[in-house]
Protein backbone atom coordinates (compact mmCIF):
# COMPACT_ATOMS: atom_id res chain seq x y z
CA UNK A 1 0.00 0.00 0.00
CA UNK A 2 1.37 3.11 -1.06
CA UNK A 3 1.28 5.62 2.17
CA UNK A 4 -0.02 9.59 1.90
CA UNK A 5 3.04 12.13 1.46
CA UNK A 6 2.52 14.64 4.15
CA UNK A 7 4.77 18.11 4.50
CA UNK A 8 6.37 18.70 7.32
CA UNK A 9 4.06 21.15 8.19
CA UNK A 10 0.85 18.58 7.84
CA UNK A 11 2.31 16.14 10.07
CA UNK A 12 3.00 18.82 12.43
CA UNK A 13 -0.42 19.58 12.79
CA UNK A 14 -1.98 16.24 12.21
CA UNK A 15 0.43 15.76 15.43
CA UNK A 16 -0.60 18.33 17.42
CA UNK A 17 -4.13 17.90 17.54
CA UNK A 18 -3.70 14.39 17.87
CA UNK A 19 -1.73 14.65 21.05
CA UNK A 20 -3.68 17.48 22.42
CA UNK A 21 -7.00 15.61 21.89
CA UNK A 22 -5.85 12.65 23.69
CA UNK A 23 -3.77 14.11 26.47
CA UNK A 24 -5.36 17.83 27.21
CA UNK A 25 -5.27 19.24 30.48
CA UNK A 26 -3.01 17.54 32.88
CA UNK A 27 -1.15 17.80 36.63
CA UNK A 28 2.69 17.19 35.93
CA UNK A 29 5.23 17.00 39.54
CA UNK A 30 8.87 17.86 38.36
CA UNK A 31 11.64 19.84 39.55
CA UNK A 32 12.48 23.53 37.27
CA UNK A 33 15.92 23.71 35.00
CA UNK A 34 16.91 25.96 32.81
CA UNK A 35 14.24 28.89 34.07
CA UNK A 36 14.28 31.47 31.83
CA UNK A 37 11.45 34.67 31.81
CA UNK A 38 11.37 36.63 28.38
CA UNK A 39 11.63 40.67 27.89
CA UNK A 40 7.82 39.58 27.47
CA UNK A 41 6.89 38.51 30.47
CA UNK A 42 6.64 34.81 29.21
CA UNK A 43 8.19 32.56 31.33
CA UNK A 44 10.29 29.51 29.87
CA UNK A 45 11.92 26.41 32.02
CA UNK A 46 11.90 22.60 32.31
CA UNK A 47 10.54 20.50 34.01
CA UNK A 48 12.43 17.08 35.08
CA UNK A 49 12.94 14.25 37.07
CA UNK A 50 15.43 11.11 36.87
CA UNK A 51 14.56 9.90 33.23
CA UNK A 52 12.58 12.87 31.31
CA UNK A 53 12.46 16.51 30.72
CA UNK A 54 9.46 18.41 29.43
CA UNK A 55 9.53 21.76 27.80
CA UNK A 56 6.94 24.20 29.70
CA UNK A 57 6.09 28.29 28.42
CA UNK A 58 4.31 30.23 31.22
CA UNK A 59 2.44 33.37 29.46
CA UNK A 60 2.47 36.70 31.58
CA UNK A 61 -1.00 36.88 32.58
CA UNK A 62 -0.89 33.07 34.48
CA UNK A 63 3.01 33.85 35.34
CA UNK A 64 1.59 37.20 37.60
CA UNK A 65 -0.95 35.36 39.19
CA UNK A 66 0.97 32.48 41.15
CA UNK A 67 2.78 35.48 42.90
CA UNK A 68 5.96 32.85 43.69
CA UNK A 69 9.24 33.67 42.78
CA UNK A 70 10.64 30.40 41.07
CA UNK A 71 14.11 29.22 40.11
CA UNK A 72 16.43 26.59 39.38
CA UNK A 73 15.91 23.14 41.61
CA UNK A 74 12.75 24.29 42.79
CA UNK A 75 10.54 21.02 42.85
CA UNK A 76 6.84 22.27 41.60
CA UNK A 77 3.21 20.98 40.81
CA UNK A 78 2.23 22.54 37.39
CA UNK A 79 -1.02 22.30 35.74
CA UNK A 80 -1.44 22.76 31.99
CA UNK A 81 -2.49 21.68 28.47
CA UNK A 82 -0.22 19.65 26.50
CA UNK A 83 0.32 21.16 23.11
CA UNK A 84 3.03 21.08 20.08
CA UNK A 85 5.29 24.21 18.67
CA UNK A 86 5.25 23.59 15.43
CA UNK A 87 8.07 25.91 14.59
CA UNK A 88 10.28 23.57 16.40
CA UNK A 89 8.51 20.25 16.42
CA UNK A 90 8.50 19.69 19.82
CA UNK A 91 5.44 19.16 22.55
CA UNK A 92 5.60 21.28 25.81
CA UNK A 93 3.32 22.32 28.60
CA UNK A 94 1.33 25.31 28.46
CA UNK A 95 1.49 26.10 32.37
CA UNK A 96 -1.99 27.92 33.26
CA UNK A 97 -1.02 27.73 37.41
CA UNK A 98 2.02 25.93 39.51
CA UNK A 99 2.64 25.75 42.88
CA UNK A 100 5.51 24.07 45.04
CA UNK A 101 5.36 20.56 45.70
CA UNK A 102 3.81 19.40 48.80
CA UNK A 103 1.36 22.87 48.90
CA UNK A 104 -0.92 21.06 46.10
CA UNK A 105 -2.07 18.65 48.52
CA UNK A 106 -2.11 21.12 51.40
CA UNK A 107 -4.11 23.86 48.95
CA UNK A 108 -6.97 21.35 48.53
CA UNK A 109 -7.36 20.66 51.40
CA UNK A 110 -7.77 24.27 51.93
CA UNK A 111 -10.46 25.17 49.40
CA UNK A 112 -12.21 21.55 50.51
CA UNK A 113 -12.61 22.42 54.18
CA UNK A 114 -13.86 26.53 53.28
CA UNK A 115 -16.20 25.16 50.86
CA UNK A 116 -17.80 22.80 53.42
CA UNK A 117 -17.64 25.41 56.26
CA UNK A 118 -18.81 27.99 53.61
CA UNK A 119 -21.80 25.86 52.74
CA UNK A 120 -22.79 25.52 56.95
CA UNK A 121 -22.40 29.55 57.05
CA UNK A 122 -19.43 29.44 58.92
CA UNK A 123 -18.67 32.45 56.78
CA UNK A 124 -22.19 34.15 57.00
CA UNK A 125 -21.59 38.19 57.18
CA UNK A 126 -24.75 38.09 59.62
CA UNK A 127 -22.85 35.57 62.48
CA UNK A 128 -20.37 38.58 62.59
CA UNK A 129 -20.25 40.68 65.66
CA UNK A 130 -18.83 43.98 66.25
CA UNK A 131 -16.09 45.33 67.81
CA UNK A 132 -16.32 46.84 71.25
CA UNK A 133 -16.25 50.48 70.96
CA UNK A 134 -13.46 51.19 74.00
CA UNK A 135 -12.24 47.75 74.89
CA UNK A 136 -10.28 48.11 78.09
CA UNK A 137 -9.23 43.93 78.33
CA UNK A 138 -7.79 42.85 75.20
CA UNK A 139 -7.22 39.03 75.36
CA UNK A 140 -3.95 37.73 73.41
CA UNK A 141 -3.82 33.78 71.75
CA UNK A 142 -0.35 33.27 70.24
CA UNK A 143 2.98 32.07 71.27
CA UNK A 144 4.57 34.25 74.00
CA UNK A 145 7.63 33.55 72.63
CA UNK A 146 7.32 35.53 68.98
CA UNK A 147 7.90 38.71 67.52
CA UNK A 148 4.34 39.00 66.95
CA UNK A 149 3.38 39.51 70.68
CA UNK A 150 6.25 41.67 71.27
CA UNK A 151 5.09 43.51 68.40
CA UNK A 152 1.20 43.64 69.56
CA UNK A 153 2.21 44.64 72.99
CA UNK A 154 4.42 47.75 72.20
CA UNK A 155 1.35 48.80 70.12
CA UNK A 156 -1.45 48.60 72.95
CA UNK A 157 1.00 50.42 75.55
CA UNK A 158 2.02 52.62 73.56
CA UNK A 159 -1.53 53.68 71.99
CA UNK A 160 -3.14 53.46 75.49
CA UNK A 161 -1.13 52.59 78.92
CA UNK A 162 -4.35 51.61 81.05
CA UNK A 163 -5.02 48.21 78.83
CA UNK A 164 -5.38 44.74 80.65
CA UNK A 165 -3.57 42.78 78.42
CA UNK A 166 -4.60 38.92 78.99
CA UNK A 167 -2.25 36.59 76.83
CA UNK A 168 -2.89 32.99 76.67
CA UNK A 169 0.27 31.03 75.07
CA UNK A 170 -0.01 28.15 72.84
CA UNK A 171 1.58 27.03 69.99
CA UNK A 172 1.10 28.41 66.61
CA UNK A 173 2.33 25.61 64.43
CA UNK A 174 3.00 22.11 64.64
CA UNK A 175 0.42 19.01 65.17
CA UNK A 176 -0.77 20.32 68.79
CA UNK A 177 -0.96 23.78 67.81
CA UNK A 178 -4.11 23.96 66.51
CA UNK A 179 -6.07 21.78 69.75
CA UNK A 180 -4.27 24.40 72.08
CA UNK A 181 -5.32 27.52 70.38
CA UNK A 182 -8.71 26.24 70.29
CA UNK A 183 -8.76 25.36 73.77
CA UNK A 184 -7.29 28.95 74.02
CA UNK A 185 -10.32 30.42 72.68
CA UNK A 186 -12.90 28.44 74.98
CA UNK A 187 -11.02 29.21 78.29
CA UNK A 188 -11.14 33.20 77.64
CA UNK A 189 -14.84 32.42 76.85
CA UNK A 190 -14.98 30.70 79.51
CA UNK A 191 -13.35 33.09 81.96
CA UNK A 192 -14.81 35.98 80.61
CA UNK A 193 -11.43 37.63 80.63
CA UNK A 194 -11.68 40.04 77.51
CA UNK A 195 -13.71 41.99 75.67
CA UNK A 196 -11.84 41.14 72.35
CA UNK A 197 -10.03 38.22 71.12
CA UNK A 198 -6.42 38.70 68.75
CA UNK A 199 -6.00 35.37 67.42
CA UNK A 200 -2.81 34.83 65.37
CA UNK A 201 0.97 34.58 64.86
CA UNK A 202 3.91 35.80 62.61
CA UNK A 203 4.40 35.49 58.72
CA UNK A 204 5.40 31.98 57.73
CA UNK A 205 4.77 29.42 54.98
CA UNK A 206 1.74 27.33 54.29
CA UNK A 207 2.62 24.86 55.99
CA UNK A 208 3.79 27.09 58.91
CA UNK A 209 0.58 28.81 59.19
CA UNK A 210 -1.53 25.70 58.57
CA UNK A 211 -2.75 25.21 62.27
CA UNK A 212 -5.22 28.88 61.54
CA UNK A 213 -6.69 26.27 58.66
CA UNK A 214 -7.60 23.29 60.85
CA UNK A 215 -11.71 22.84 61.12
CA UNK A 216 -10.88 22.74 64.96
CA UNK A 217 -9.58 26.12 65.17
CA UNK A 218 -12.69 27.46 62.98
CA UNK A 219 -15.33 26.29 65.15
CA UNK A 220 -13.62 27.40 68.27
CA UNK A 221 -13.49 30.83 66.89
CA UNK A 222 -17.43 30.76 65.18
CA UNK A 223 -18.73 29.40 68.54
CA UNK A 224 -16.68 32.30 70.75
CA UNK A 225 -18.97 35.09 72.22
CA UNK A 226 -16.40 37.38 72.61
CA UNK A 227 -15.53 38.96 69.01
CA UNK A 228 -12.36 37.85 67.31
CA UNK A 229 -9.60 39.61 65.92
CA UNK A 230 -7.67 37.29 62.98
CA UNK A 231 -4.51 37.92 62.92
CA UNK A 232 -2.23 35.72 60.81
CA UNK A 233 1.08 35.99 58.81
CA UNK A 234 1.60 39.00 56.48
CA UNK A 235 -0.99 40.96 54.55
CA UNK A 236 -1.28 38.11 51.61
CA UNK A 237 -1.79 35.53 53.85
CA UNK A 238 -5.34 33.95 54.09
CA UNK A 239 -5.85 31.17 56.60
CA UNK A 240 -9.74 29.83 57.18
CA UNK A 241 -9.47 31.56 60.26
CA UNK A 242 -9.60 34.81 58.44
CA UNK A 243 -13.21 34.17 56.80
CA UNK A 244 -14.39 33.12 60.24
CA UNK A 245 -13.73 35.48 62.35
CA UNK A 246 -15.11 38.61 62.85
CA UNK A 247 -12.81 40.40 61.54
CA UNK A 248 -9.46 39.74 59.79
CA UNK A 249 -6.41 41.86 60.00
CA UNK A 250 -3.48 42.13 57.67
CA UNK A 251 -0.96 41.16 60.70
CA UNK A 252 -0.72 40.95 63.99
CA UNK A 253 0.47 44.75 64.04
CA UNK A 254 -1.97 45.93 62.57
CA UNK A 255 -4.62 44.15 64.80
CA UNK A 256 -3.88 45.79 68.00
CA UNK A 257 -4.20 49.52 66.12
CA UNK A 258 -7.30 47.89 65.03
CA UNK A 259 -8.60 47.56 68.54
CA UNK A 260 -7.45 50.25 69.85
CA UNK A 261 -8.57 52.71 67.14
CA UNK A 262 -11.04 54.44 69.15
CA UNK A 263 -8.61 54.91 71.42
CA UNK A 264 -6.62 56.45 69.45
CA UNK A 265 -8.90 58.59 67.73
CA UNK A 266 -10.50 59.59 71.54
CA UNK A 267 -6.67 60.87 72.63
CA UNK A 268 -6.01 62.40 68.97
CA UNK A 269 -9.40 64.16 69.48
CA UNK A 270 -8.66 65.24 73.06
CA UNK A 271 -5.09 66.81 71.98
CA UNK A 272 -7.10 68.63 69.27
CA UNK A 273 -9.24 70.30 71.84
CA UNK A 274 -6.46 70.77 74.25
CA UNK A 275 -4.80 72.53 71.53
CA UNK A 276 -8.10 74.89 70.73
CA UNK A 277 -8.44 75.69 74.55
CA UNK A 278 -4.65 76.49 74.62
CA UNK A 279 -5.01 79.00 71.62
CA UNK A 280 -8.30 80.48 72.97
CA UNK A 281 -6.95 81.09 76.28
CA UNK A 282 -3.48 82.79 74.44
CA UNK A 283 -5.66 84.89 72.27
CA UNK A 284 -7.82 85.80 75.24
CA UNK A 285 -4.94 86.88 77.71
CA UNK A 286 -3.39 88.61 74.30
CA UNK A 287 -6.74 90.78 74.06
CA UNK A 288 -6.27 91.57 77.99
CA UNK A 289 -3.05 92.34 77.85
CA UNK A 290 -3.50 94.59 75.04
CA UNK A 291 -6.67 96.46 76.81
CA UNK A 292 -4.61 96.73 79.96
CA UNK A 293 -1.88 98.28 77.64
CA UNK A 294 -4.67 100.62 76.67
CA UNK A 295 -5.82 101.47 79.74
CA UNK A 296 -2.42 101.93 81.21
CA UNK A 297 -1.35 104.58 78.41
CA UNK A 298 -5.02 105.95 78.22
CA UNK A 299 -5.16 109.84 79.20
CA UNK A 300 -7.87 109.05 82.49
CA UNK A 301 -5.23 107.74 84.31
CA UNK A 302 -2.66 110.75 83.84
CA UNK A 303 -5.54 113.30 84.84
CA UNK A 304 -8.11 111.61 86.85
CA UNK A 305 -9.38 114.79 88.07
CA UNK A 306 -9.71 116.39 84.80
CA UNK A 307 -12.33 113.19 83.44
CA UNK A 308 -14.35 113.25 86.84
CA UNK A 309 -15.06 116.84 85.34
CA UNK A 310 -16.03 115.91 82.03
CA UNK A 311 -17.98 113.58 84.08
CA UNK A 312 -19.86 115.71 86.00
CA UNK A 313 -20.55 118.32 82.69
CA UNK A 314 -22.33 115.33 81.30
CA UNK A 315 -24.21 114.08 84.15
CA UNK A 316 -25.28 118.10 84.49
CA UNK A 317 -26.21 118.38 80.48
CA UNK A 318 -28.43 114.94 80.95
CA UNK A 319 -29.98 115.79 84.03
CA UNK A 320 -31.19 119.16 82.36
CA UNK A 321 -32.35 117.77 79.46
CA UNK A 322 -34.34 115.14 81.47
CA UNK A 323 -35.97 117.78 83.35
CA UNK A 324 -36.97 119.64 80.10
CA UNK A 325 -38.84 116.68 78.63
CA UNK A 326 -40.42 116.23 81.61
CA UNK A 327 -41.75 119.82 81.84
CA UNK A 328 -43.16 119.23 78.17
CA UNK A 329 -44.56 115.89 79.14
CA UNK A 330 -46.68 117.52 81.95
CA UNK A 331 -47.81 120.50 79.88
CA UNK A 332 -48.78 118.13 76.54
CA UNK A 333 -50.75 116.30 79.74
CA UNK A 334 -52.63 119.23 80.77
CA UNK A 335 -53.79 120.19 77.65
CA UNK A 336 -54.80 116.72 76.65
CA UNK A 337 -56.70 116.61 79.78
CA UNK A 338 -58.22 119.95 79.40
CA UNK A 339 -59.62 119.22 75.90
CA UNK A 340 -61.42 116.13 77.61
CA UNK A 341 -62.41 117.99 80.52
CA UNK A 342 -64.08 120.73 77.97
CA UNK A 343 -66.03 117.99 75.89
CA UNK A 344 -67.14 115.98 79.03
CA UNK A 345 -68.48 119.61 79.87
CA UNK A 346 -70.24 119.28 76.44
CA UNK A 347 -72.16 116.22 77.05
CA UNK A 348 -72.86 116.96 80.56
CA UNK A 349 -76.50 117.19 80.87
CA UNK A 350 -76.90 119.87 83.30
CA UNK A 351 -74.75 122.30 80.87
CA UNK A 352 -77.63 121.81 78.65
CA UNK A 353 -80.12 122.56 81.20
CA UNK A 354 -78.12 125.74 82.72
CA UNK A 355 -79.12 126.78 79.12
CA UNK A 356 -82.65 127.45 79.54
CA UNK A 357 -83.72 123.52 78.80
CA UNK A 358 -85.07 121.10 80.11
CA UNK A 359 -85.98 117.33 80.67
CA UNK A 360 -89.83 116.18 80.89
CA UNK A 361 -90.64 112.60 82.14
CA UNK A 362 -94.11 110.47 82.80
CA UNK A 363 -94.08 110.76 86.86
CA UNK A 364 -94.98 106.84 87.29
CA UNK A 365 -93.00 105.29 84.93
CA UNK A 366 -89.92 107.88 85.27
CA UNK A 367 -89.77 107.70 81.12
CA UNK A 368 -88.33 110.67 79.22
CA UNK A 369 -90.74 111.93 76.73
CA UNK A 370 -89.24 112.93 73.51
CA UNK A 371 -92.81 112.94 71.55
CA UNK A 372 -96.03 114.20 72.52
CA UNK A 373 -97.87 111.08 71.37
CA UNK A 374 -96.00 109.47 74.63
CA UNK A 375 -98.53 111.30 76.90
CA UNK A 376 -102.25 111.96 77.05
CA UNK A 377 -104.63 114.26 78.57
CA UNK A 378 -104.63 114.19 82.42
CA UNK A 379 -101.35 112.19 82.01
CA UNK A 380 -99.02 113.59 85.21
CA UNK A 381 -95.78 114.47 84.38
CA UNK A 382 -92.22 116.30 85.58
CA UNK A 383 -90.06 119.16 84.33
CA UNK A 384 -86.45 118.85 85.48
CA UNK A 385 -85.11 122.07 85.07
CA UNK A 386 -81.49 123.46 85.53
CA UNK A 387 -82.58 124.31 89.37
CA UNK A 388 -85.68 122.69 90.90
CA UNK A 389 -88.68 120.34 89.49
CA UNK A 390 -91.92 121.33 88.43
CA UNK A 391 -95.14 118.78 88.37
CA UNK A 392 -97.18 119.34 85.89
CA UNK A 393 -100.44 117.56 84.16
CA UNK A 394 -101.02 117.78 80.61
CA UNK A 395 -104.32 119.15 79.71
CA UNK A 396 -103.80 119.17 75.68
CA UNK A 397 -101.25 117.47 72.97
CA UNK A 398 -100.33 118.45 70.04
CA UNK A 399 -99.04 115.76 67.42
CA UNK A 400 -96.86 117.59 64.50
CA UNK A 401 -98.22 115.89 61.26
CA UNK A 402 -95.70 114.14 59.10
CA UNK A 403 -94.83 115.54 55.46
CA UNK A 404 -96.85 113.13 53.77
CA UNK A 405 -100.49 114.05 55.89
CA UNK A 406 -99.11 117.98 55.13
CA UNK A 407 -99.09 116.61 51.34
CA UNK A 408 -102.86 115.28 51.68
CA UNK A 409 -104.01 118.40 53.26
CA UNK A 410 -102.64 120.68 50.76
CA UNK A 411 -104.34 118.23 48.25
CA UNK A 412 -107.66 118.60 49.65
CA UNK A 413 -107.87 122.22 50.01
CA UNK A 414 -106.97 122.74 46.41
Amino acid sequence: MELKLLTVTELTEYIKDTLESMVGRIRVLGEISGFKAAASGHVYFTLKDEGATLNCVMFRSAFYKIGLLLKDGMQVEAVGQITVYPARGQYQLVVETLLEAGIGALFRKFEELKKRLAEEGLFDPSHKKPLPYLPRRIGIITSPTGAAIRDMIHILTRRFPHLRIFLYPTLVQGKEAAAQIANGIQRMNELNLAEVLIVGRGGGSIEDLWSFNEEIVARAIYASRIPIVSAVGHETDFTIADFVADLRAPTPSAAAEIVTQNHQRLLDDLDSLNLGLERSVFHLIEVKRLKIQQFATSHILHSPLEKLREFQQTLDDLTERLLLNCKNLFESAKQKLELLKAQLNTLNPEAVLSRGYSIVMKSEEKEVVKEARQVRETDSIEIMLWKGTLEAQVTRTHTPQSNKDQEGDLKNES
